[in-house]
Formats: structure tokens, sequence, C-alpha cells
């Protein structure tokens, strides 16, 4: 695909995420944890031509994406998008199919993209990072970022998707959007949301709030998903996905690596929907 049509996958999936009503997390239907619609809609413009920067290392697109995030909203509203776009993104740029192009991106990267993934990381500053003992993202990288995410992904999901081939994006996410082609696109996103907060716990919520109260809001999700229709109108399916939105944030609770998982299959969907000269 060429950077322009990687851009718009990239933005197009960002958006379409926001589209849905995805409980706990900022959508058109309601803000949250001090940020809104807006915040997220020039982070995705701006991180967009960093992520489909033609040639550039993985490592580079999450840096440069998340400086100019920060640089027109002030805040971390993209951070997991964008290590989880970056190296898609990369794997686009090549022919042939979207998950074996992506193993190669992910056999290359090196101790130079863990630095630079380090930089951005320390510079947005996520909630509930705190510290590790060895290969903290606020010291100098000494490995690779795959050997990085490996250490990280008992305790971060995303960190996982670099250390199991995106394992969850496809064999979850994918599986998911295929399974609703005929719903709605806002139902759709909601559907693959909802695929991910039950099942697992989200890593976002438990690096704030513990592993207990992260497998309680899985537990809950569970419940609401077997109240709403995802094919009926908005008008009906709605409703419960509303009370558990208004619930969620009530208690301060935000499951961020649902949605930008979410926003990962998105733009993976489009990717591999794509030729390669697109």
């Amino acid at each position: 695909m060429t950077p322009d049509a990687i851009a718009r996958a990239f933005r197009s999936a960002c958006l379409a995420e926001l589209d849905a009503l995805k409980p706990g997390n900022v959508h058109h239907f309601s803000a949250g944890h001090g940020m809104e619609v807006a915040h997220f809609e020039r982070a995705a413009a701006a991180a967009a031509p960093c992520i489909a920067a033609p040639g550039a290392r993985v490592g580079a697109r999450i840096e440069t994406a998340v400086a100019a995030s920060l640089k027109v909203t002030g805040l971390n509203s993209n951070l997991g998008i964008v290590l989880l776009c970056a190296p898609l993104a990369a794997a686009a740029e090549a022919a042939g199919p979207l998950r074996t192009r992506l193993a190669t991106v992910l056999k290359g990267l090196d101790a130079g993209d863990a630095q630079a993934a380090f930089r951005a990381i320390a510079a947005a500053n996520p909630g509930g990072l705190g510290q590790v003992a060895a290969h903290d993202v606020a010291a100098p990288a000494r490995i690779g970022l795959v050997e990085a995410m490996v250490l990280a992904a008992g305790r971060d999901r995303i960190a996982r998707q670099y250390a199991r081939g995106f394992e969850d994006v496809f064999d979850i996410g994918l599986n998911r959007f295929a399974a609703f082609a005929q719903a709605a696109p806002e139902a759709r996103t909601e559907a693959v949301y909802l695929a991910y907060l039950t099942a697992f716990p989200d890593s976002h919520i438990a690096r704030k709030f513990g592993t207990a109260v992260a497998e309680e809001v899985r537990l809950e999700a569970v419940r609401v998903s077997g109240t709403v229709d995802l094919h009926a109108p908005a008008a009906t399916r709605h409703p419960p996905l509303l009370a558990f939105d208004r619930s969620l944030k009530e208690r301060g609770l935000n499951p961020g690596t649902s949605a930008d998982l979410t926003v990962a299959t998105l733009f993976a969907a489009a990717l591999a929907a794509e030729p390669a000269d697109a």
C-alpha cells in the first residue's frame, strides 16, 4: 500500500472507533476521563503521516506519532493505538498476507526501535505505568523491542501482541470483525470491542486498579453483552451499553486496552483488504 493509503486507513480506523458506543471509553455518545472526541480526532490526524512514513523504522513511527499527538492534544490520547498500529503500517508496505508480513517486521525490530518506543512511552506517561527492575522505559534500551515486550507481556496486553505476533488482533478481533460483516458499521465495531472486553481483563484497568477489578469489569461485560443484540438498531442495542458506560465512568474505569485493540483491528482489516500497490 502507498503511504497515503496507509495514513487514510489509520485515520479511518481511529474515527470509526469513536463512532461506536464502547462502554467506559470516549466516543460520540459520551466523553470521559477528562477527554473528549476532539482530542482523539486531532491525535489521529497528527499521528497518521508519522505512522505511514515510508520506509521508517517502527520505533521512529512510534516516537514521532506520539510526539505529534502530544503536541496537538497536550495529553496521552493514543499511545496504545500507535504502539499497535506502527508495525502493522510497516507490514502494509510489502506484498503478501498481512500476518506474514507483520511477522517479518517484528522479527527485524532491534534495540534502536526499543529505545525510540521507550522514549515515546515515557513522554506519554500512561496511567499506572510504574517501574520495573530491568529494562524500564526510563532507562536506555539494551534489548530489542520484541524482547522488551516479551518481558511486559504478562501484565500488558499491547506488549503481548508484539510477543505473540498480534495473536489477539488476528484471532479475536479480525474473526469477530468478519463474523459481523452484515451488521451496521458502528455495531460491527462494538462487537469487536466487546469481544476484547469479555475475552480477558483489560490491562489498562489492571495497571491502575489491580487484576481483581479488571476481572470484575470483564465479568460485567460478559453479563451486559448477553443482553445486547448487536444486529439490532442503535435505539435497541444502545441502552444497556450506555448504562454500562455510565457505571464504568462513574467509577473512573477506562478499558483503554480494549479500545486500542479495537482500533488496531479496524486498521488491520483495512490493510488486509487492500492490494499492496493501492
